[in-house]
This record gives structure tokens, C-alpha cells and sequence, in this order.
């Protein structure tokens, strides 16, 4: 059966002469389309099917204002989070441009306070690279996500400066969003986060080198408050994450003091530390296949 959606002449000077927005004029469409089948149905007039896609372009400048809207408060939290990144960063000799741009380049706090602290204790370039890769090896799966849900026809260009500001929050806003990842819609919801962590980062590196060492110190406290508040949820509904958070506790204070592994460098037993129990404990708890929901 052929359908014939050519509109009357009459709709077509309406629509002319009404200053309808774009997404005013897709809810109308989809409205009376959804009236035309019910029309369709109660009449009993076969058709063939109820429902259509539509994909917006991803050039629309409206995503990228919505990107900037829903991220508003991850930049608030990363302005106060970054700042004891910052404190870290000054203990370890890095300048406020330094930190800056560092921060700007890498938004990841555990990746940032995993470098900083190697580059105080004087680790090797392999070191930092290799417990960096490691700490931000979740990045991968988020990733692979982001690329089940990109327009085949996305440009490489588009994929990496969408993954070059990848945090866990910015992951979470644009795969909750219906359809394909708008490109526009990452680079903004990336503008204020990547913006407010690196000053709030260049703003901790000044703060270090002008307060008080007993300040200081005070301060960098607040960074391992934030690492808690990050294990301790999920070890409340996970026993067994739990247990695995105590072994890291007392297997990385036993390693500090065992005769061989007290000899390395502390980078280098923080790198087997963590590939041995996130290997052991993959090992002894794999966790279950969970059930797909149809889409």
C-alpha cells in the first residue's frame, strides 16, 4: 500500500507565516503523526508500522549550549576537587602554569595524584606512564562504550577531542542522552569542567607555595577525604568490595616493610600492588553477566 503525506497547500502557507522553532516544528510533526496513526487505527485503515526515527545534526549549536547547562555543576565540584590536586602538585615541585595546563590536558584525579606523587618521589618516566595507564585503564571501557553509541559516519577528528576530556561525570551526562553522542554537546559540557579544573589546580600550586607548611598539609587532607567518599558506597553494598579495600590497606602497609618490596621505589610497588589484587580479586570474585534489557 502506497501513502500519500504530501500536505495540503493550506498547512504549508500556515507553517510559512508561523515563526515556529525547529524543535516546536519536530513536536508538531510528531504529534500529528501520532494523531494520523491513531486516526488510522480506529478507522481500521491498514499501515505498515508506528513508528519513525529521527536524528537531529549533530551541528546543531543548541546541544552545545545543553552540554554547557548540564555541566555547570561537575565544574563547581571539579573547582574544589582540583584544588587539592593542586596542593599535591606543589609538594612536588609543579608550578601553577605547570599545573594549569596539566590539568587541562589530563582531567583525571586519580591519574593526576598518582603522577604528581611520583613525579615528589622521583620516579622514572616509565614509572609515571605506566601506573598513569594503569589508573586510568576504566577510560578504555568508557570508550568502547562511547564508540557503540557515535555515528558511523563521525569523523576521527570529532572521536578524539570527544575522548580527549573523558572524565566519569561527562561519561555519565552525554550516554544518558537518547540516540547518538553529539559531538557539540561533549565539547561543551567539557568547556567549564576542563576550564574550572585547571584553574582550580593552578589556584592549589599558589595556595601551596604561599600558605604555611601546617596548612598545607591540612589541606592536602581533602583530596583523601574525596578518594573515600569514592570507596566507601561501594563497599557498603558490596561485601566483597569491602574485604578488597581492607587487603589494599594492609597489603600496601606490609609492602612498605617487607625486605624485597621495601627495596623498590614506591611507584613500582604501587604498580604490582595494583595488578596483583585487581588480578586476584578478578580471579576469586568475577562478577556475574548481567541481564541485557531490550531495547
Amino acid at each position: 500500500m502506497k501513502f500519500d503525506f504530501t500536505p495540503d497547500p493550506k498547512v504549508l502557507i500556515a507553517l510559512t507565516y508561523n515563526p515556529m522553532q525547529p524543535l516546536d516544528a519536530l513536536c508538531e510533526l510528531i504529534d500529528n503523526s501520532i494523531d494520523s496513526f491513531y486516526g488510522a487505527k480506529i478507522t481500521i485503515i491498514p499501515y505498515l508500522c508506528t513508528a519513525f526515527h529521527y536524528t537531529m545534526k549533530h551541528s546543531s549549536p543548541m546541544a552545545f549550549r545543553e552540554g554547557m547547562r548540564d555541566s555547570i555543576p561537575i565544574a563547581l565540584c571539579y573547582l574544589a576537587v582540583s584544588f587539592s590536586i593542586g596542593i599535591i602538585a606543589a609538594n612536588g615541585g609543579v608550578s601553577a602554569m605547570q599545573g594549569f595546563f596539566t590539568s587541562f590536558f589530563c582531567m583525571a584525579s586519580a591519574g593526576e595524584y598518582i603522577g604528581f606523587t611520583l613525579i615528589a618521589a622521583q620516579a622514572t618516566y616509565t614509572e609515571v606512564a605506566l601506573m598513569t595507564l594503569i589508573a586510568n585503564a576504566r577510560y578504555l571501557l568508557m570508550s568502547a562504550a562511547w564508540s557503540q553509541r557515535m555515528n558511523p559516519s563521525l569523523s576521527i577528528g570529532h572521536r578524539m577531542l570527544m575522548a580527549l576530556d573523558l572524565t566519569d561525570e561527562l561519561f555519565a551526562i552525554a550516554i544518558a542522552r537518547k540516540g547518538y553522542l553529539n559531538p557539540l554537546y561533549s565539547y561543551g559540557a567539557a568547556l567549564f569542567p576542563a576550564i574550572c579544573w585547571a584553574s582550580g589546580t593552578a589556584l592549589g600550586c599558589i595556595a601551596g607555595d604561599i600558605l604555611p607548611s601546617r596548612i598545607v598539609s591540612a589541606l592536602s587532607v581533602s583530596l583523601y577525604g574525596m578518594f573515600i567518599a569514592i570507596i566507601i558506597p561501594p563497599a557498603k553494598e558490596n561485601r566483597i568490595v569491602a574485604y578488597i579495600i581492607v587487603a589494599c590497606f594492609i597489603l600496601s602497609a606490609a609492602a612498605t616493610y617487607l625486605p624485597l618490596l621495601s627495596l623498590l621505589s614506591d611507584g613500582t610497588r604501587i604498580i604490582l600492588l595494583t595488578v596483583i589484587i585487581s588480578a586476584a580479586a578478578a580471579l576469586l570474585f568475577p562478577r556475574k553477566p548481567e541481564t541485557e534489557i531490550p531495547q
